[in-house]
């Protein structure tokens, strides 16, 4: 089961599948069927509601409250209102609404992009975790975004993102910050988190035109067994759109 529909899968899957198998590991070393599960800026559940159909209470914090709204509709369509708590917060009013070491894992996906500190914020994060709770932190790859704007004949954007400190390309650059492996890598471990693995993410998925996988029989499916097999090698990582890095705290 994926958290979205099948085209946008394509996307999301490599998260999920290893989300999910670090969930059950993670409930499997605790002997508890049930984990607390913090989804910062988790909008409106594209991780949480399937999340909570697992089993696992998930409290969502966002600044949108039309997102929460939309959270809370998604998780009553799929019948777990229950298990999910929506919460109007951001990192930095996090302290305010979560208590110190009381999760067991935090989502942390496009959010270090748009923090105005985004050590402060994973510091933040790391800080509701008990020992051992697991962050899945998923954020934009600046090489990534140098191939596509160079495939997309924008060479000069392309130089631009190699050059900048926060890998935009410019004024126009929709995505306020952009990461390499090694800046996250630092992150996490100046957060107290220890990385267990990194995966590239959407690696051809953005690349490949949307018509041939729309159209094509079975062009979805291979697409998509291609995206996991090619997460897992290192030598993709530098090409994927985003990168996701799951750590524990040490």
């Amino acid at each position: 089961m994926y958290p979205t529909r099948p085209r946008s899968a394509l996307r999301t899957a490599v998260v999920w599948e290893v989300l999910r198998t670090a969930l059950e590991q993670r409930t499997a070393e605790l002997d508890r069927p049930v984990l607390d599960v913090l989804d910062t800026g988790g909008g409106t559940g594209n991780f949480a509601v399937p999340v909570a159909r697992l089993g696992h209470r998930v409290t969502v914090v966002d600044p949108s409250p039309d997102a929460l709204f939309a959270l809370e509709r998604r998780a009553s369509e799929a019948g777990v209102t229950g298990l999910v708590r929506a919460v109007q917060g951001d990192t930095q009013t996090l302290p305010e609404v979560v208590e110190a070491g009381s999760v067991d894992a935090v989502l942390c996906h496009g959010v270090l992009e748009v923090v105005d500190d985004p050590a402060e914020a994973l510091g933040s994060l790391a800080g509701t975790l008990r020992k051992g709770g697991l962050v899945s932190l998923l954020a934009a790859n600046r090489n990534g975004a140098v191939l596509a704007r160079a495939l997309a004949g924008h060479f000069a954007d392309a130089r631009a993102v190699l050059d900048a400190e926060d890998g935009r390309w410019g004024a126009g650059d929709p995505m306020p910050r952009r990461f390499t492996g090694e800046e996250l890598s630092g992150l996490t471990a100046a957060a107290g988190l220890q990385v267990r693995s990194v995966h590239g993410v959407r690696v051809f998925a953005d690349l490949v035109p949307g018509v041939l996988v729309d159209t094509e029989p079975g062009a979805m499916e291979a697409l998509l067994k291609l995206e996991l097999a090619a997460a897992e090698e290192p030598a993709f990582h530098a090409v994927a759109t985003q990168l996701h890095l799951l750590a524990a705290l040490v």
